[in-house]
């Protein structure tokens, strides 16, 4: 179905061009392995690293990951910028049963939950900021799939080396 002639279909990137290209930027300088689409109201898809944090990977990373960073896909809303954008991970995919559980940081829908509230999110925010805590979500699901952790951290793994040894020395952590 075609729209009404002068209709203008909102797409984010075709109003803010100037985000895009700072994103686009961004994203090819930190995650290379995303592409962009026009799909939906755009879109990047592939996969993150394993560790792109600004520190040196605990041993056992490898080993927790099998190798692999998730794949996702980047799914910006209309009202991006000024909406986050939402985070699905395609591989590891969480279950439907961990979709209800708040120990996941997981929304029902399957997206990753990566903010506390909506109001966490700022315009000032970028998709590299939301994809850290995303591929820091990877690591954290991987720990309590092997038992070693029983939920997900309040503050993520992108700046807080806590689970750091918890990766290196396969160790359950207790009340992360």
């Amino acid at each position: 179905m075609q729209p009404a002639a002068g209709y203008d279909r909102y797409e984010w990137w075709r109003h803010e061009p100037g985000r895009l290209d700072d994103d686009q930027r961004q994203l090819r300088a930190r995650f290379p392995g995303l592409t962009w689409s026009t799909a939906g109201n755009g879109q990047w898809c592939g996969e993150l690293p394993v560790w792109p944090f600004d520190r040196v990977p605990p041993l056992g990373l490898d080993n927790l990951l099998g190798g692999s960073g998730m794949q996702v896909l980047v799914r910006c809303g209309q009202a991006y910028p000024a909406a986050p954008p939402c985070i699905v991970p395609l591989d590891p995919a969480p279950e439907i049963g961990e979709r209800t559980q708040q120990r996941w940081h997981v929304n029902g829908d399957g997206t990753l939950c990566l903010f506390q509230n909506e109001a966490v999110w700022s315009t000032r925010a970028t998709l590299v900021d939301v994809l850290l805590k995303a591929a820091g979500w990877r690591i954290e699901y991987a720990l309590i799939k092997a038992g070693l952790m029983e939920s997900m951290t309040v503050r993520g793994i992108v700046t807080d080396t806590k689970l750091d040894g918890v990766i290196a020395h396969g160790q359950r952590q207790v009340g992360a």
